[in-house]
């Protein structure tokens, strides 16, 4: 790499000479607005918004396409600059509802930001779309007549997640990014990932919103209010009040789902330590070679990944560990023991999860997951939906003070916390793994080979003489290249982790939305951070855990534990056409 001098606004500035002008703004601090563009995409300057002025060059040109070069002089606020971007925003909001009092991103809207900034007014006439609402899935809810052409959905999909659920129909202002044949979004392959949520820079897609109907409730409180919360969210939500990304705020988080009236707050990471008891005892078994998967066993906490594997490599099926999901597991202890600990009948117990994944709104309405006719989670909120929660019931989250979780569901270890990053999984399944067939204690507690974020790690874990195989995948473009490999033949492993999400759940579909490009790193770090200042770094060693399975599941893999924490899966494999013959059934 070289490097060349370029002048911004009449100042000089050395960068990097593969830069975008983007880039070599951002580094040197020039604000540059944007809307189609994203740290995690391919930048295709489909907005205009980020036009600047380049000397010697006929038209104005996209910041975020357009190379730096040696002796480039650039404006980025001349008035032909602001002129064009005027012009652009007025004519994006001639197709954009006025409906920001009522929209859920309002407030955390990148357009709305824009139109704020600029001051930019109605100048050209209304020119609405009347595109019917889509509700079907369980996971995300779209409203297209929102959508600003970004096509932020459209490359996330396909690019980071190698689906390519939607594609730009039409041309021009009258583009959408629609499902194929216009389906919607229940009969496409769609894995509910949430991804395209994420990205999108307005409300026309968001996660499925539950958080309206958890507040009702709450209000009500006809029944026992109780809430878990993922190992992700403890280090996200901050972001949502203005704090550094990366921060920890478990504390803060837990007190203010006491203000907002649970009853008890619970810790998902104690599903997770009992998700490790479980899958960690089918994985020995396995490797004893008497286990039930043919090699290799997945790991089997992602429902994003299980709707991939189900609706794309149901030939995968088998080699799934049958452990239910870590907010499963806790809510079917929730609803069988502590239902009889506190001597309340399993249906006068509301459980709300709250999650960084669009996917787990669902995975709770799985029939697999009903048990006694009782479903055993009642709704699914994102993180995003408990930030909104806590600030329409006008809550001071930055001035509460850190209080703990609930006994006996809410102590964990620090292997629990780390489900929260790409390689948790498979790092606290190797402790707990290491130690249970071995019976000797781990030499060293980090598996650091199966951390840090390239696409597939793979490893060899030496288990007291026996060389374990394992490999980790996240972002599900690299999840589909990884199992088409193993189809292939052209790599073998034991035991193997997926997350649907690059990054794993720190970068959920549900989580606060970020255009900061080391914002999975800065969660990486504090989700590591949590896990080196546990005393307890082994799921088998949550006293806790003991407890439960002395008093009730008896055993790992027990009768008791493979009826409630234990799942199977279900081939949803259909062609294109079959589906659209399903909708015209419909």
């Amino acid at each position: 790499m070289s490097d060349v001098s370029i002048v911004i606004n009449g100042r000089t500035y050395t960068v990097d000479s593969q830069m975008t002008v983007l880039e070599a703004c951002q580094k040197v601090g020039v604000y540059v607005p944007t809307l189609c563009h994203h740290p995690l995409l391919e930048d295709v300057g489909a907005c205009r918004v980020c036009a600047i002025e380049i000397e010697g060059a006929r038209t104005l040109m996209t910041a975020c396409t357009t190379k730096v070069a040696e002796g480039m002089k650039i404006k980025t606020s001349s008035d032909r600059v602001e002129r064009a971007l005027k012009d652009n925003l007025a004519l994006l909001l001639s197709r954009h509802p006025n409906d920001c009092m009522t929209c859920d991103v309002n407030g955390r809207c990148e357009f709305q930001n824009l139109i704020n900034l600029y001051d930019i007014h109605d100048i050209y006439p209304k020119d609405l779309r009347n595109v019917e609402f889509d509700s079907s899935s369980n996971a995300i809810f779209r409203d297209l007549n929102k959508c600003i052409n970004c096509g932020r959905c459209v490359r996330v999909c396909q690019d980071v997640q190698g689906l390519s659920i939607y594609t730009l129909s039409n041309r021009g202002s009258e583009s959408l990014p629609v499902p194929a044949f216009g389906l919607e979004m229940k009969y496409t392959d769609c894995i509910g990932c949430g991804q395209c949520s994420a990205v999108c820079p307005v409300g026309a897609i968001t996660e499925e919103p539950d958080y309206k109907r958890v507040d009702v409730h709450l209000r009500k409180h006809d029944k026992i209010m109780i809430v878990q919360t993922a190992p992700a969210t403890r280090v996200a939500i901050g972001e949502e009040f203005g704090m550094e990304p990366g921060h920890v705020s478990t504390g803060k988080m837990v007190a203010a789902l006491r203000r907002l009236g649970f009853d008890y707050v619970f810790d998902t990471n104690f599903g997770a330590d009992l998700t490790i008891m479980e899958e960690g005892s089918e994985l020995i078994e396995q490797l004893m070679g008497h286990g039930e998967h043919p090699a290799p066993m997945f790991t089997s906490c992602c429902p994003g990944w299980i709707n991939l594997v189900e609706k794309h490599f149901p030939e995968f099926i088998p080699n799934i560990s049958t452990a239910k999901s870590p907010q499963e597991m806790l809510a079917s202890t929730i609803k069988t023991y502590f239902a009889k600990k506190i001597n309340v009948d399993p249906k006068d117990i509301f459980v709300v999860s709250v999650m960084p994944c669009t996917a787990k709104k669902d995975e709770i309405v799985r029939p697999q997951h009903i048990y006694d006719d009782i479903q055993m989670i009642d709704a699914v909120i994102t993180t995003r939906e408990l930030g909104r929660l806590v600030k329409n019931h006008r809550i001071n989250f930055l001035d509460l003070p850190d209080e703990d979780y609930d006994a006996p569901l809410g102590l964990s270890t620090g292997a629990a916390a780390i489900f929260g990053v790409t390689g948790g999984v498979m790092e606290a399944a190797l402790r707990t793994g290491y130690e249970l067939a071995t019976g000797k204690t781990l030499p060293k507690v980090e598996f650091k080979d199966v951390r840090g974020f390239a696409g597939v790690k793979e490893a060899t874990v030496d288990l007291d003489g026996k060389q374990v195989k394992i490999a980790v995948a996240h972002g599900t473009a690299n999840v589909i290249n990884l199992l088409k490999n193993i189809k292939a033949g052209n790599v073998k492993y034991d035991f193997v982790e997926i997350m649907a999400c690059y990054g794993g759940c720190i970068g959920g579909g549900g989580q606060p939305k970020s255009t900061d490009p080391d914002i999975l790193k800065k969660r990486s770090a504090a989700i590591y951070s949590i896990d080196e200042a546990s005393k307890l770094r082994k799921s088998h060693e949550n006293p806790a855990i003991q407890q439960l399975y002395v008093e009730f599941y008896k055993q790992p893999l027990s009768d008791l534990s493979k009826k409630l924490l234990h799942t199977h899966y279900t081939n949803r494999k259909k062609s294109v056409l079959e589906r659209v013959k399903e909708v015209q059934k419909v």
